[in-house]
């Protein structure tokens, strides 16, 4: 009982310094975001920006749905739209490489943490090389957006609470207070929580799970693929976010509780989840553009996972490969993670406006 009541107060920690990681991004790049969002040129641009953005503000739900404000507000098409809303996919991802860190002063443990965090990586850049070409070349995303939004753009939305943002809410905005709403003191107290968690959920899971909690995982949560893909949506729609979805699942992978195998519907189920936030607040501006770019995020998806799913053996082969390098060298996994999610689309965005 000590043991769970700890590991409860871990974990809260850790859903802290998650939150806590990305007001602090918040304070450095929301502003550059929200200016990034609406000077879209062309589709690739599109594409780039979505990665950024999201990177900056680690949440794909919060720069789709500024993304559909912006389009309910005029300031956006929904040509320019769709290709943001795809990059965010990849964008969101930032989140469980940068939690798996925390794994990286024992290398069996990161070997782990870092393949489970970049299999979601790997899942999204495989969707965008296979579909974003066909998009530019079919419009199959966006016809079939505009099908679907324009018999559901007058439903009307709802609010759903989230329970994760109610509980840690007043932690992160007390630690925001005295920080005096610096981000860089934010950040820095974001990183040192994030590590003693991890550090300490790692060490009791390893505890608590000798019997009926490894069981329950095995045996029901991720008893078979379509199990776990279903947990992860549910999940996700619940905390509307997949960053936090996704993030948790990283410190079950470094303690040996879930294979990779196991991990990688989760976070595609993850994936689809975190679209629901967009959709609801473009229901509830009632313009079927926003709308409509709302359901192309959810296409984008869906047809992620029809087309990768049977192709799972190259994003699980390819984060394997990667964490196996990573354990090489500490700098590759730092790299990787500057390189991919900020200065690739960064170089791309400038060289190509």
């Amino acid at each position: 009982m000590v043991r769970l009541g700890l590991l409860l107060l871990l974990l809260y920690i850790f859903f802290v310094s998650i939150a806590l990681m990305g007001d602090s991004f918040a304070f450095f790049g929301r502003g550059f975001a929200e200016q990034l969002l609406t000077t879209t040129a062309n589709p690739f641009i599109g594409l780039f920006i979505g990665i950024l953005a999201t990177s900056l503000v680690q949440s794909s739900s919060t720069t789709t749905s500024m993304t559909v404000g912006l389009v309910a507000a005029g300031a956006l098409t929904v040509d320019g739209a769709i290709p943001i809303a795809i990059g965010a996919n990849i964008g969101t991802s930032v989140t469980n490489s940068l939690v798996s860190l925390g794994h990286i002063s024992r290398p069996i443990e990161f070997r782990r943490a870092f393949a489970a965090a970049t299999v979601h990586d790997f899942f999204n850049l495989l969707a965008v090389l296979l579909l974003f070409p066909l998009e530019m070349t079919t419009h199959f995303i966006a016809r079939t957006a505009a099908f679907l939004g324009s018999r559901l753009a007058a439903v009307g939305g709802l609010d759903l609470a989230n329970p994760v943002n109610l509980i840690v809410d007043p932690a992160t905005d007390l630690i925001a207070a005295l920080a005096g709403e610096s981000g860089a003191i934010m950040l820095a107290i974001s990183i040192a929580f994030l590590f003693i968690a991890l550090r300490y959920i790692v060490a009791n899971l390893k505890v608590l799970v000798i019997g009926r909690v490894e069981v329950f995982f095995s045996t029901v949560l991720f008893r078979n693929s379509f199990r776990a893909m279903a947990f992860g949506l549910v999940l996700t729609i619940m905390v509307q976010s997949s960053s936090i979805t996704t993030s948790l699942a990283v410190p079950l992978a470094g303690a040996g509780l879930l294979t990779l195998l196991q991990i990688f519907p989760f976070t595609l189920g993850a994936n689809l989840g975190t679209t629901i936030t967009a959709m609801l607040a473009a229901l509830v501006t009632g313009v079927e553009a926003a709308v409509t770019v709302a359901f192309a995020h959810v296409v984008f998806n869906v047809a992620g996972i029809a087309v990768i799913w049977p192709l799972r053996k190259i994003p699980l082969g390819l984060a394997t490969m990667l964490a196996d390098w990573s354990i090489r060298s500490r700098a590759i996994p730092l790299v990787y993670v500057v390189t991919v999610f900020f200065l690739v689309p960064l170089a791309l965005i400038y060289l190509t406006g």
